[in-house]
């Protein structure tokens, strides 16, 4: 099969690999219609999150159909035929997390537990295409894929519904939904969103499903600004002013947004002494992430308020303003998407035309193209914000 592998940094090919087969009795495999490169891909691609192989496959974005189950598969919630969108984050259903629907904490889906304690104490779950320290599984970014404990996660989809209307339901729509509900979100609230990328788009339209009366979103590229704008928000492009801190003062009254989202994540971009040495410190690796956002998040958001963090980091960082954190008496709630919560519910909101999800998408290309399309995304050329590839389509047209 045809799948996107990473060969090592900004160095992705497309390479003809052995079709997956069924390892354990609760396997299945899904012949992939659509599937999608994520900005959380980008870390990868750009060498910042340890622990990739060459050769891995990458991707966590797709759906498709069920075409071979493993014999512990329970037929009633998954059988061949069947057309499903596959979650992220792998689960096995039974342990104490899985119980309590924390599912991204599920304890038995991460065969390489040990590598991520050592960095965090305990283990997350297992990921699709994100390193070994996330269970080291091929992604979702090939003509085939392999979903363990496919009797809890994917969620079936009828016939008749277009693949870009429910894909994002693999992610990144309940990414940016989680990353709203954690903002505490009280009817007239004022939600602030760093980061107007895919998942900061659906926090935006999240955040408004959730009885925000105001959300102002905060990037630097006008198209993604224009984007945000379309989905009601208010906009401040952080190059154009002198202080986002002070710009949302002027805005909230000088008491400061309810909450604030950090969308953005390890590789936040800004201006000033403090990006610059953030950038420094992660290039000779004496820092894994760039927290610029997070920092801002934490200085502009009212006393009293909550911080969300959606956006991903890696590891360990430096100057977080903790004694702002705590003498506001913030609160902060961060996580990956806990997926089954949110798929079943925003589905519904699909089919009942809250939403289609499809807006976000620029560029639907083959699986050939994602070499190219990786660098186009990571660069924001061409007005790219969200990548659908195609693993059936030969050649190179867009």
């Amino acid at each position: 099969m045809k799948a996107v592998c990473w060969l090592g940094i900004e160095k992705m090919s497309v390479e003809t690999v052995p079709d997956p087969e069924i390892i354990n009795p609760r396997d299945a495999i899904v012949r992939i219609t659509s599937t999608a490169i994520c900005g959380s891909d980008l870390h990868l691609y750009n060498g910042y999150v340890p622990t990739m192989e060459q050769g891995d496959i990458m991707g966590h974005e797709f759906m498709g159909e069920v075409v071979e189950v493993g014999p512990g598969v329970n037929k009633e919630k998954l059988k061949i035929g069947d057309r499903v969108v596959v979650p992220f984050t792998i689960a096995c259903g039974n342990c104490f997390f899985c119980k309590h629907q924390l599912w991204s904490c599920c304890d038995n889906s991460n065969p390489n537990y040990w590598i991520a304690e050592k960095m965090m104490g305990y283990s997350p779950s297992g990921l699709f295409g994100y390193t070994h320290m996330m269970g080291g599984y091929a992604g979702g970014q090939a003509q085939f894929a392999r979903v363990p404990f496919a009797d809890v996660g994917p969620l079936k989809i009828p016939s008749g519904i277009p693949d870009d209307k429910v894909l994002f339901l693999s992610d990144i729509f309940p990414t940016g939904y989680f990353g709203a509900l954690n903002c505490d979100i009280k009817p007239g609230d004022t939600v602030a969103i760093w980061g107007c990328g895919p998942v900061g788009q659906f926090a935006i339209r999240s955040a408004f499903m959730l009885g925000a009366e105001r959300v102002i979103a905060i990037d630097r590229f006008r198209y993604r600004l224009q984007q945000a704008e379309q989905g009601g928000a208010e906009t401040i492009n952080y190059e154009e002013v002198d202080s986002v801190l002070g710009t949302l003062k002027e805005m909230t009254s000088n008491i400061g947004p309810d909450s604030c989202m950090d969308a953005v994540g390890m590789e936040a971009h800004g201006k000033g002494l403090t990006y610059l040495l953030d950038k420094a410190k992660q290039a000779v690796k004496v820092e894994t992430d760039r927290p610029l956002v997070l920092r801002e998040c934490i200085q502009a958001c009212r006393k009293g308020g909550t911080v969300s963090v959606p956006g991903v980091y890696a590891g360990f960082d430096d100057m977080i303003p903790l004694g702002a954190f705590m003498n506001k008496g913030l609160t902060l709630k961060t996580g990956q998407t806990h997926m089954m919560r949110f798929m079943g519910d925003l589905f519904q909101r699909i089919q009942n035309d809250e939403i289609d999800p499809s807006f976000v998408i620029s560029h639907r290309v083959p699986i050939d193209r994602a070499p190219e399309m990786y660098k186009i995304f990571r660069d924001k050329q061409d007005r790219c914000t969200k990548v659908v590839l195609d693993p059936w389509t030969n050649g190179h047209a867009a």
